[in-house]
């Protein structure tokens, strides 16, 4: 990940946070000329002992998805509550990856509000700053998904797809580029390459 960070600084990227791109979007609010979000889902617990203090040292952003009732329970693989407002507090994103990471396709109007407005609710009690954005567990959300984040007053979501191009038509369906556990610097900086070229 160091690694990562370093090549992405040597190349003139520059960070931004999901309400920056949201901004630009909707708005136009001028970005970098290489603009690039870095998001993590699932609030495992190595994000805060081994990504944090990277993004810190080489001046980076994050946006963290958490998974809310895996704090509450303080699962040991997890972020801790604690933790999670550290990261906001020295000006880290968290974003909500719903209550308690189910597959959202299909599910109830009621359902799809518990998940993702009960968990909006936890990280704004312990942030006391509004969650605009979501992450779908595993990728899965349809159309009633997108309606009920929106009345819950989301700004948009990611998803899996691959991807870099993003559109002010498609707030609540964002692309991103995975990055695997497993790539090594040959690796990243072909898939990164070959989003950018292929958007």
């Amino acid at each position: 990940f160091e690694g990562q960070l370093r090549y992405l600084v040597e190349r003139g990227y520059q960070p931004i946070t999901l309400t920056d791109l949201a901004m630009h979007l909707q708005v136009g609010r001028a970005l970098p000329a290489k603009p690039v979000v870095l998001t993590f889902d699932d609030g495992f617990e190595d994000q805060y002992t081994n990504a944090y203090p990277l993004l810190k040292k080489y001046g980076f952003v994050g946006t963290f998805f958490v998974i809310t009732r895996f704090a509450d329970e303080e699962r040991p693989e997890h972020m801790s509550w604690s933790e999670i407002e550290l990261l906001h507090a020295n000006g880290m994103e968290i974003g909500s990856h719903s209550y308690t990471h189910p597959s959202l396709w299909g599910k109830s109007y009621d359902y799809l509000v518990w998940q993702v407005l009960g968990s909006r609710e936890a990280i704004e009690t312990r942030t006391q700053e509004s969650v605009r954005f979501f992450s779908y567990p595993s990728g899965q959300y349809d159309q009633l998904t997108i309606d009920v984040l929106k009345s819950a007053g989301y700004w948009g979501a990611v998803t899996v797809e691959a991807g870099s191009l993003q559109s002010a038509e498609a707030p609540f369906e964002m692309k991103r580029i995975r990055v695997r556990g497993t790539y090594d610097l040959n690796d990243f900086d072909h898939w990164l390459n070959h989003w950018l070229a292929h958007p």
